[in-house]
């Protein structure tokens, strides 16, 4: 780790050390055509260079022509905008020779999109061997009526993860959390604390600071480095725009209602720009109040899962599921000269009034599950030049990401007695990253970076006894003051082997990690420290390699083939507490009590005789083919693949030996064990978890989309995704956190109009049979109950609730002094129903329904700056839920959205 460090900041060094050198101006000239042929005169065509992000901008003439003159080599982008027609965004490589000749041809209603899929350029999708999804703006705040974890939807390869109304993220290729990648203009955002199956933090980005969304399914960790097994999901922030000859102001509003949650909200953009200064000012707020899922129920509601009642005895819009939500961002960008600029971006979010409601009457029946205080610093500023010594451009950013939030969280099913544990967590990370770029000889593009990543957590943690109200020092989930420090190098190449028919691109990375926490940061409670010193140093290579071969015209085939390097995170490392699939215990702790690793991840475990230790590395192989076409009237792309995930870190159940009830974990006792040697404390209704390289996985399946053009209105498109996740030893579904999305599609048509559009669409499911069993044991998912569970639910949460009483009128007494009052059963009725004769523990799941959902949306260009946006989703209030949502989907629902430009 630190020769990479040593390493990165040398090569930054001397690369600011060297020397500008001039190169030969080029020149660009073409015209804009309509779909027919036909010259497009008045049409804005806008040059942009890709680094400076340095603008020109020219009206065609009456020939549709344009032209550009005196520009420096480099990567640019052209965007054309012209009344009655798609924007057309389109990559362009400018060398110190001319270009003459270039047709832009525009369509109605139709865009082109490029990506980032290679660090330093920009590439069209169909020229890039990876799978890329592109979310544009307006579908972003189209889909993202409550949270930006919404835009996953209606993607190939892409779904959402629900773990509450507050927290979720993009699920690629049936992976999440710790296996998906964030980052924001290419810097990173995940940190080595994040949640496994979640990600707390990715909703705190709102969707009005975005101009797109770009998503590389398969693993990237050539370029992007550990967490990218399942893809990479980079948030594009919006570009600051320069002014021409004078001053330019821009600004755009948009407020918004979605029925589902009586949500409001709106966001506010303010820009100003000259032709060497532009930035802006972004605001954003909102409101969600309770959600109403679809007929007013909840499936997974605790009153169902303990009593076997409909949720809508007590609640038809689910309690505790709303919240507030605001923040804003600025930019800077100053071009000093045409061939530099300096960047400065910030963003602040926050998050106040949302709960767990999977841990609260959505699930468990507790009664405090908070999620106070989530807060969002992230900033960078970053240098960028033109013809950099010997190099073409250069790139340096240096960032500073804080991550903050408390969970409050009391269990034993509702028990109002039980202690209340606050849990404060901030991670704060500072980064560098830089990159050199060459268009060297024989038509390759050579690109060299590298990056370093210090984090560090701050967790105090303690326990409040709400009957005496004394507060104990308790064990933090992840060790206080615990460092994770990470860097890597990187080398990029893409030749052009056969120009317009051969593309040839790869990576190649190395790069590594040291964790370090220290037993002497640990306070002393009862005579004994809260955690061991403990420590991680381990690096690795990662490549990948690529090709688009143009077969014809309009037919392409591509294939990519990956290497990815996962390394333990502080989480993997650390954790001892509360998460979305239980309670869980770190290896320290397990090796102390003689732990070894569970079969499963249910109570049904039984000891695989393998001693719990320290977790390493998980690796993966990953290969794409994929087979597209497109004309002027119809887009298609097949892709099939196939990941292994070898030594994957899974969560089983804890096995202790006999008589381990009254020992701790952290700071919480054992309140019982089974014969098998699984143990529960009194915070999950789940088996204590243990993180362990116990599997070898394999995740293969295919995506297909399809978007064509009917007419000069109509158009249709849609997609497929199909997922199948394995153990490789035993073929049952793998215990990867998150589970596996069943398979879905997503079906359009859309009627446009110069004034108006109307589109019906519908997003369908397939029924998801093949849970793992860390899926049957999650709350979330198979919901399982216990005679236990329920005697405790029936004497405590319900009481509390008012849905069940004794003659004394307190709770937590005796349970067969209590009555159900909806059916004045008594406990012992209620568990007959409930569990059947024997009163057997099994989950209230062991499969999750398939659906369909019909939805209509359109919008009307009420005037030339103001547009409205309307949506009316879940017509016929059809129930959804997908593996690890905390919270149904919405029922019927419609949002209406103002957007003001000017």
């Amino acid at each position: 780790m630190k020769h990479i460090f040593t390493a990165v900041l040398l090569t930054a060094i001397l690369s600011v050390a060297a020397l500008a050198q001039s190169a030969p101006a080029g020149s660009v000239r073409g015209t804009v055509v309509d779909q027919n042929g036909d010259v497009v005169t008045g049409a804005r065509v806008e040059l942009r260079e890709i680094r400076t992000s340095t603008k020109n901008i020219y009206l065609t003439d009456s020939s549709g022509g344009f032209t550009f003159k005196d520009l420096a080599p480099g990567r640019y982008e052209i965007t054309v905008d012209a009344n009655g027609f798609g924007r057309l965004i389109k990559p362009l490589l400018v060398a110190s020779s001319a270009i003459s000749g270039l047709e832009l041809r525009l369509s109605v209603g139709e865009t082109h999109l490029v990506v980032s899929a290679e660090i330093g350029g920009r590439q069209e999708r169909q020229n890039i061997p990876q799978a890329v999804n592109i979310i544009s703006a307006e579908r972003i705040l189209e889909r993202s009526t409550s949270v930006l974890a919404q835009v996953g939807k209606e993607e190939a390869g892409l779904n959402v993860q629900m773990t509450s109304p507050t927290i979720g993220a993009i699920v690629v290729r049936g992976l999440t959390g710790k296996n998906v990648v964030n980052y924001i203009d290419g810097v990173r955002y995940t940190n080595g604390a994040q949640r496994g199956g979640i990600n707390t933090f990715f909703n705190l980005n709102d969707g009005a600071n975005l101009s797109a969304i770009e998503v590389l399914r398969g693993p990237n960790g050539a370029q992007y480095g550990s967490d990218s097994l399942g893809g990479t999901v980079n948030m594009v922030t919006k570009f600051a725009r320069f002014g021409d000859n004078k001053a330019e102001f821009h600004g755009e509003f948009n407020p918004s209602f979605t029925s589902a949650n009586n949500g409001f909200g709106s966001s506010a953009f303010l820009s100003y720009g000259t032709n060497k200064l532009g930035g802006y000012v972004s605001l954003s707020a909102r409101r969600a109040n309770l959600l109403r899922t679809a007929k007013g129920l909840d499936t997974h509601s605790a009153i169902t899962r303990y009593l076997g009642l409909p949720s809508n005895v007590l609640y038809d819009r689910s309690p505790d599921t709303g919240f507030t939500q605001y923040g804003g961002a600025t930019r800077i960008n100053y071009a000093p000269r045409s061939d530099s600029q300096f960047i400065f971006y910030y963003q602040r979010g926050q998050q106040d009034g949302g709960k767990r409601f999977d841990q609260l009457l959505g699930g468990d029946g507790n009664l405090i599950a908070d999620l106070r205080n989530l807060m969002l610093d992230f900033g960078y500023a970053r240098f960028v030049k033109q013809r950099f010594g010997w190099f073409d451009s250069a790139s340096f950013t240096v960032s500073y990401n804080s991550q903050r939030e408390e969970r409050v969280n009391q269990g034993g099913q509702g028990n109002p007695f039980a202690d209340i544990t606050h849990q404060y967590e901030r991670t704060s990370t500072t980064g560098f990253s830089f990159f050199l770029d060459k268009q060297l000889p024989k038509r390759n593009t050579f690109l060299f970076g590298g990056d370093f990543y210090g984090e560090q957590i701050n967790s105090p943690a303690f326990i409040v006894n709400p009957v005496t109200n004394v507060t104990t020092i308790s064990r933090p989930r992840v060790p206080d003051e615990a460092r994770f420090n990470s860097a890597g190098l990187f080398i990029q190449n893409a030749w052009q082997a056969i120009p317009d028919r051969l593309r040839i691109t790869g990576a190649l990375r190395y790069g590594g990690v040291h964790y370090s926490a220290k037993g002497s940061d640990s306070p002393i409670v009862g005579g004994r420290a809260l955690w061991a010193s403990d420590s991680l140093r381990v690096a690795d290579w990662s490549g990948r390699v690529g090709m688009v071969a143009r077969l014809a015209q309009q037919f392409r085939l591509a294939f990519n083939y990956g290497r990815g390097f996962r390394y333990p995170s502080m989480t993997d490392l650390g954790t001892l507490g509360l998460t979305g699939d239980g309670f869980e215990v770190d290896y320290l702790a397990s090796q102390r009590l003689s732990g070894t690793i569970g079969t499963t991840a249910g109570s049904d475990a039984v000891s695989t005789g393998i001693p719990v230790s320290k977790q390493r590395s998980e690796t993966s192989q990953n290969f794409d083919f994929s087979v597209r076409y497109e004309n002027r009237r119809f887009d298609t792309e097949f892709t099939a693949f196939v990941l292994d995930i070898n030594s994957a870190i899974t969560k089983q159940s804890l096995i202790l030996p006999a008589g381990s009830v009254g020992q701790f974990l952290g700071s919480e006792p054992i309140i019982s064990q089974l014969p098998s040697g699984v143990v529960f404390v009194g915070l999950s209704t789940a088996p204590v978890l243990v993180r362990a390289n116990y599997t070898d996985a394999r995740l293969y399946g295919f995506e297909y989309e399809a978007e064509g053009r009917i007419n000069d209105n109509w158009s249709a498109r849609g997609n497929i995704t199909y997922i199948h996740s394995a153990d490789k030893a035993n073929g049952v579904p793998p215990n990867i956190e998150g589970g596996t999305p069943p398979p879905n599609a997503f079906l359009s048509l859309k009627y446009n109009r110069s004034k108006f559009w109307v589109e019906f669409y519908s997003t369908i499911a397939a029924k998801q049979d093949r849970l793992s069993s860390l899926d049957l044991s999650d709350r979330r998912t198979g919901s399982p109950r216990s005679r236990s569970q329920i005697e405790n639910y029936f004497r405590r949460g319900a009481c509390v609730q008012g849905l069940t009483s004794n003659a004394a009128g307190t709770c937590n007494g005796t349970v067969n002094t209590y009555t159900l009052l909806p059916t004045g059963e008594n406990i012992t009725q209620v568990l007959t129903r409930v569990l059947g004769p024997g009163f057997v523990a099994a989950p209230m799941f062991t499969s999750l329904p398939g659906y369909g959902l019909a939805n209509i949306r359109g919008g009307i260009n009420a005037a030339e700056k103001v547009t409205i946006f309307w949506a009316f989703e879940n017509m016929f209030d059809q129930q959804y839920r997908n593996p690890s949502w905390g919270v149904d989907g919405a029922g019927r629902s419609f949002t209406a959205q103002l957007r003001y430009r000017f």
